[in-house]
């Protein structure tokens, strides 16, 4: 086994040194599917090899550096996520004194990654054909996602998904002798999240100027994709519909298509919230207490993120990187906050950060949400728009998950999250006389 691994990553290195466009799309098929090899196979952290991945890519990029266009770096997406990253690596010095073993392995999806993938996209993925490759890899591998997904329910488990649940994802994923898939994905709100992120861009792309089979081709995986996050048990999965949805019929620039799409969304709310038609099917049902404002399991997250608060009070810089989470309990057991659960991405960047720290993230993200919407406003393809639209709304939806669970910081959200944002300020690079 070392010796065919060494032998394929020769082999990649070369064509790597040859277009390093190949490492970014090698990437991010690793971002989705390195879960398996965790499971199935163990032994090591996986998860390094992404850092692998980019180190390799930028080397390659360094070395044939007369070959890219690094004043295309010069845009305030770019420029935002050096700043935020700058922010996250002060962090070590954050006065509340949590472990640099935790803040060194938070920085990583906090910080690090967005600021070495997305100035990859500008330098590598700066072509129309680059942005097509993007978007069928990323579905293909969603729809993959839904089909391990569905083996999970339907057929049963490998050995690894069942030894995942064992060691304690049982406590979270098997409610009331129901599983909650979770396909290849680090957990169930990670693959539901996605895949209803991913139904949206599929139903964006569906309604655009495109041939027809492709068309019926992207309705039949939105439908597929939609029943993945259904059987996800992933509530927060609907507000990446709702939200996403919304961003999607604001884009479209269509008074039609806008009251349509609100009659549609509002009708949808009102089947969930004021009927119980479907609740034999505990993925409705589930779906549906996501609707309820006396649910157990919200008000449990109100009252932590209550302590949270009481606790911060006294400190507007957070608790530092790592403090909180997963991380929290391995490397700050000493921490008050590590004995709280923030259920959510916000929370945790507000828990880490401190206000301060989540008033800069949070109008950085609506600013460049902002300039975003601006440049698809004004792109005249129509078939370009529509692909930069269905990534708007993906972005808008997994972002807006976030809230309810830790999305947006891990992959291959995170991934998707950050290339998808590259692309649209590349998109008037692309742009060229209107379709007719």
């Amino acid at each position: 086994m070392i010796l065919i691994v060494g032998a394929l990553m020769v082999i990649f290195i070369i064509f790597l040194f040859k277009d390093p466009s190949i490492g970014l799309t090698a990437l991010t098929v690793y971002c989705f599917i390195f879960g398996i090899f965790a499971r199935e196979i163990g032994g090591i952290p996986y998860g390094i090899g992404i850092e692998v991945f980019l180190l390799l890519i930028w080397i390659a990029v360094i070395i044939l550096n007369q070959q890219f266009n690094w004043k295309s770096l010069n845009n305030n997406l770019t420029k935002l996520m050096l700043i935020w990253f700058i922010i996250s690596f002060v962090e070590i010095i954050n006065p509340a004194g949590a472990s640099v073993r935790g803040w060194l392995q938070e920085i990583r999806s906090t910080g690090l990654f967005p600021i070495l993938i997305i100035p990859l996209v500008f330098l590598l993925y700066n072509s129309k054909k680059k942005l097509d490759l993007f978007l069928i890899v990323i579905l293909s591998l969603s729809f993959l996602a839904t089909l391990n997904g569905l083996k999970q329910q339907f057929i049963g488990l490998s050995p690894g998904e069942q030894r995942f649940l064992t060691e304690g994802g049982e406590i979270t994923h098997v409610l009331w002798g129901v599983l909650r898939v979770f396909s290849f994905y680090s957990d169930a709100g990670q693959f539901g999240a996605s895949q209803a992120s991913f139904t949206l861009m599929a139903i964006v792309l569906a309604v655009g100027p495109f041939q027809w089979w492709k068309r019926l081709i992207l309705l039949i995986a939105a439908g597929l994709f939609f029943y993945g996050m259904l059987i996800s048990g992933t509530r927060g999965a609907l507000f990446a519909l709702i939200v996403g949805a919304f961003f999607a019929i604001f884009l479209t620039k269509n008074i039609k298509v806008l009251f349509a799409g609100l009659t549609v969304a509002l009708l949808f709310l009102a089947f969930l919230k004021f009927t119980y038609i479907g609740n034999g099917s505990y993925q409705i049902y589930r779906l549906r207490t996501a609707l309820d404002p006396k649910e157990a399991s919200l008000n449990v997250r109100i009252n932590n993120q209550k302590i949270i608060g009481q606790y911060l009070a006294s400190r507007p810089f957070g608790g530092g990187l790592g403090v909180i989470g997963t991380w929290g309990k391995e490397y700050n057991k000493d921490k008050y906050l590590s004995t709280v659960e923030p259920d959510s991405y916000w929370v945790k960047i507000w828990a880490m950060y401190g206000i301060v720290g989540f008033t800069i993230w949070f109008c950085m993200i609506m600013y460049i949400f902002g300039q975003c919407c601006g440049i698809i406003w004004n792109i005249r393809n129509e078939g370009l728009r529509y692909k930069m639209i269905a990534m708007m709304s993906t972005c808008a939806g997994i972002f807006f998950c976030s809230y309810g669970n830790e999305v947006m910081n891990a992959m291959p959200s995170s991934l998707v999250v950050s290339v998808c944002l590259a692309f649209i300020f590349l998109s008037p690079n692309f742009d060229d006389k209107p379709e007719t």
